[in-house]
């Protein structure tokens, strides 16, 4: 049956669905517990599943990730919430020294299952080190997986695939869709949900290819709906898993719509989109009409508040880049 909820109400029942299911799982993070998180994603767990569920801690991010990472060897599947993208860093040295590589270093031995949930991204007005996309940081470190979800039903059931799968996931959630509403498959489970690590076809299309993940497809979305006034027909894919990439949807709408233009909040320089283009070039080039194009934030930090929608890719900027697209 399905129900209308916002993306952060679907990862609350996610979440919820994931500690009835497995006794193992433990939610830990500053003020998950009883405030319910900075955004209420965890808003009541820790009053029906108990403090030794779901877990307040001390303001220490590395000290999060540290004790995560004894717990996973334990056997325990701990969920790690950052409060906001900014305050990962205290924590980046866990991550890609310990997190990322005790599979490898161990030979197969050790699993980590451990999800790292960090709400990512601007517009909703915040402060500095609030609205950060730090993705391109764990995509590029070999032995992390990274997932995103851009709406609530994926929300839902990515959030319970990442707690399940045996590998560390680093779980991004774009605040600034956390208000926004879906329709969402509580009583179905997993079995028939569509797979985590691929990418699915938002709006199909035959004229061009719109990549985009996270926070950016809903303006992906809205720029292929204006487009189409004028008689172009956009395919917009949500990536979905950004380490791996489920590269085959991507190259399949390539070679049929012959443009790409990759939209994404991150600054250009070394983010997600320059690795999506050189991909493309390398494996399309006999089918491009027109280069890679990329359409992010700009290669400045974070700006203040009252200018982050200069700095975030709109409707206007990607409907620009479409246009410089067919101009080739």
């Amino acid at each position: 049956m399905a129900e209308t909820m916002s993306l952060g109400k679907a990862l609350n029942h996610g979440l919820r669905r994931a500690l009835e299911n497995d006794s193992k799982v433990v939610i830990m993070g500053e003020d998950v517990g009883k405030l319910g998180g900075v955004f209420r994603i965890t808003d009541g767990l820790q009053k029906d599943f108990g403090e030794d569920r779901v877990i307040d801690t001390p303001l220490a991010e590395a000290g999060i990730i540290g004790t995560a990472v004894g717990l996973a060897i334990r056997g325990y599947r701990p969920v790690c919430e950052i409060q906001f993208d900014g305050f990962v860093f205290p924590a980046y040295n866990q991550i890609v020294a310990q997190v990322a590589k005790m599979h490898y270093r161990s030979k197969g031995k050790v699993r980590l299952p451990i999800v790292i949930r960090i709400p990512y991204g601007g517009g909703i007005g915040a402060v500095e080190h609030h609205s950060e996309s730090p993705e391109a940081y764990f995509a590029h470190t070999p032995g992390l997986k990274v997932v995103t979800c851009a709406n609530p039903a994926d929300a839902y059931t990515m959030i319970q695939q990442a707690i399940l799968s045996d590998d560390p996931i680093v779980f991004f959630e774009p605040k600034r869709r956390y208000w926004e509403k879906g329709e969402v498959e509580l009583g179905t489970g997993l079995s028939g949900a569509f797979p985590l690590h691929a990418a699915r076809v938002a709006r199909p299309g035959a004229d061009a290819t719109l990549l985009a993940y996270g926070p950016m497809v809903r303006v992906a979305l809205d720029a292929a709906a204006a487009a189409a006034e004028d008689g172009r027909n956009l395919e917009v894919i949500d990536l979905r898993t950004l380490s791996p990439v489920d590269y085959p949807v991507i190259f399949e709408s390539v070679r049929r719509t012959g443009r790409a233009v990759v939209v994404h909040e991150a600054p250009g320089n070394l983010g997600m989109g320059a690795e999506l283009a050189a991909r493309i070039t390398e494996e399309c080039f006999y089918s491009l009409e027109a280069p890679v194009l990329r359409v992010t934030g700009y290669d400045t930090p974070y700006p203040a508040a009252r200018l982050e929608e200069e700095y975030l890719p709109d409707l206007d900027r990607v409907l620009d880049a479409i246009d410089r697209s067919f101009g080739w």
